[in-house]
């Protein structure tokens, strides 16, 4: 699919509370891979769980990334508005109805044989028999089934910037979550299809993020593939992690950069965000584009000692 847009890298926020500084660092490398590419950058408010979700969180973090220097191209979008082009990019798919609770899936997780975090396919191939009589149950219960993706690949390749070509399983994601009727929303669409949707919209071809979703890269990249949309190429970047070794949590303490300016100047705080990927000597968002060199970002997670 031809785009008329630059390319570009993006940094995508949950609006459910303040970044703390492994968010932040990783919004940090988002900026500097796009700007010393020459890509345009885009921020994103990943806002369609409407439970864990808010405006004043997300004009917070958007406020916090600025101050540390981290400029943007307009506009941000919110995935709250964007419903009908994820209803669009669903009538494009191969799906199907899915009865399973979140019980039924785990116990079928559980089963002998099954592929562990994979959705078993239970609905998959039900008649249409079955299907009117699970539906049925469900509206018993004023329940709407999930959408699923009918996946047409068991595995998927991407290629990382550190990790090198990566091959992992594809199943078949939910694509628009179920759940009670009375309480459905117009944001009721899952992460996987809005996530892949708005980077074809923005002509997104850079993502970078944590290592720890390196997992789900083949079946977003597969399911940009069935959309016709072009993939990406990822960097996948260590995460912070506590003095114990344990991944950077809002509860380790003073990790937001709100609590941290409490204690220190804003230029020491982005010293030390500086320093966790390997630059030193700096102060400042324009210096640190400067002398940024990904070959030496370390592959190691990195510490945040607390006082």
């Amino acid at each position: 699919m031809q785009h008329s847009q630059p390319a570009a890298g993006r940094y995508a926020p949950s609006p459910s509370g303040d970044l703390h500084f492994g968010n932040l660092r990783t919004a940090l490398l988002a900026w500097l891979f796009a700007r010393q590419s020459g890509r345009q950058f885009f921020m994103r408010v990943e806002d369609i769980d409407s439970e864990r979700s808010s405006m004043e969180s997300a004009c917070r973090q958007l406020e916090d990334l600025a101050a540390l220097g981290i400029e943007w191209d307009e506009p941000v979008i919110y995935q709250h508005e964007r419903g009908d082009a994820y209803a669009a990019a669903l009538e494009q798919l191969d799906t199907y109805e899915c009865y399973c609770s979140r019980r039924d899936i785990r116990e079928a997780a559980s089963a002998p044989h099954a592929q562990p975090g994979m959705y078993p396919g239970t609905c998959r191939d039900l008649t249409e028999e079955q299907r009117a009589y699970r539906r049925s149950q469900l509206a018993a219960q004023d329940r709407l089934p999930a959408i699923r993706l009918r996946a047409h690949a068991h595995e998927w390749t991407v290629t990382d910037y550190y990790k090198g070509e990566f091959t992992g399983p594809v199943d078949d994601v939910i694509l628009k979550r179920g759940g009670n009727l009375k309480q459905a929303q117009a944001g009721d669409w899952a992460y996987n299809l809005a996530v892949v949707v708005d980077d074809g919209h923005q002509n997104i071809d850079q993502i970078v993020r944590g290592d720890d979703l390196l997992g789900s890269a083949p079946a977003q990249a597969y399911l940009a593939h069935e959309l016709g949309l072009k993939q990406p190429n990822y960097i996948h970047v260590p995460l912070v992690v506590n003095a114990q070794g344990n991944r950077l949590a809002k509860r380790d303490g003073a990790v937001t950069l709100r609590e941290m300016l409490a204690e220190k100047p804003i230029t020491e705080i982005f010293s030390q965000l500086a320093a966790s990927i390997g630059v030193s000597d700096v102060t400042s968002a324009d210096e640190v584009l400067e002398k940024f060199d990904p070959r030496n970002l370390s592959q190691e997670a990195w510490a945040l000692v607390l006082p």
